[in-house]
């Protein structure tokens, strides 16, 4: 049996180890921000690639899970029984949901948590990893997948007949992710959950910028018409035909005078005259 003061220390440097961010850490030193200020706030792997990138992203989720499947190679390494490496998986995923060094907060435990089944049940990381591939492809929700891939963890521990040790890691480790996840749980419940978009998915011609431009094209067009001064012109007159489909009196409009013809005057010849 392994050293009880050894097993403390391996558990505490587990739990130090687990508080240490990638994700904030990275964001500060790379991007200049705070990722626990973008995004969702969180400073896990979701938000991660969400604020940071995919290329960050992926230095974080393997970050993550290093955090948990380090520190079980160290245990098997010092030959450690399943007690001891659990309890010294659970200080890592405690450490990366409520890090000292983010004063409490941390992540929601998804890749740690994977990281430490990696390196107690390799064989039951796989059914757990194509469990959350699975359910991310059918509803491109990370937190359902997350969650089932958890339900899909303490099924195989049951199932396959492990150690009771790990049993109760899965329990364990379901309650703390879960619990992590009760603000997703009621987003899920209400449809308010956002989904992930697809790299390859094009949008469709009229979309977007394109709807943006005709519109604002439209608009211009008619404040353009508003806008255009009426021409100086005098309004038609009104015939009597219409004024009695109107049921209003035509305008009468004041007769022309016309010169009165002049008289000519007749010459009168003048008396003995021929």
């Amino acid at each position: 049996m392994a050293n009880p003061w050894l097993i403390a220390g391996v558990v505490v440097g587990s739990y130090l180890l687990g508080s240490v961010s990638p994700s904030v850490f990275l964001g500060k030193l790379v991007r200049h921000i705070d990722v626990r200020e973008h995004g969702s706030g969180n400073p896990g792997t979701t938000n991660a690639f969400r604020v940071l990138g995919v290329k960050l992203g992926i230095v974080v989720l393997v970050s993550d899970i290093l955090k948990g499947l380090l520190p079980i190679l160290v245990c098997r390494w010092l030959a450690f029984g399943p007690l001891a490496s659990v309890g010294v998986g659970l200080a890592a995923i405690v450490g990366h949901n409520w890090s000292v060094f983010l004063r409490g907060r941390g992540g929601k435990g998804i890749a740690t948590t994977g990281g430490v089944i990696i390196g107690l049940m390799p064989v039951s990381s796989l059914i757990v990893v194509l469990g959350f591939t699975v359910m991310i492809l059918l509803t491109r929700i990370v937190s359902v997948g997350s969650l089932f891939a958890t339900l899909v963890f303490v099924a195989t521990t049951l199932v396959g007949r492990q150690p009771w040790p790990y049993m109760a890691l899965s329990f364990c480790a379901a309650i703390i992710i879960f619990y992590a996840h009760r603000g997703n749980l009621k987003r899920i419940v209400t449809g308010k959950e956002p989904r992930l978009e697809w790299p390859w998915k094009t949008k469709r011609p009229g979309d977007g910028a394109d709807n943006e431009e005709t519109s604002g094209a439209a608009g211009n067009a008619t404040r353009a018409t508003v806008d255009a001064p009426a021409p100086d012109t005098a309004p038609p007159e009104r015939t009597d035909s219409q004024a009695s489909a109107t049921g209003s009196p035509a305008p009468r409009t004041p007769p022309r005078s016309t010169p009165a013809p002049r008289r000519e005057s007749k010459r009168v010849a003048p008396r003995g005259s021929s």
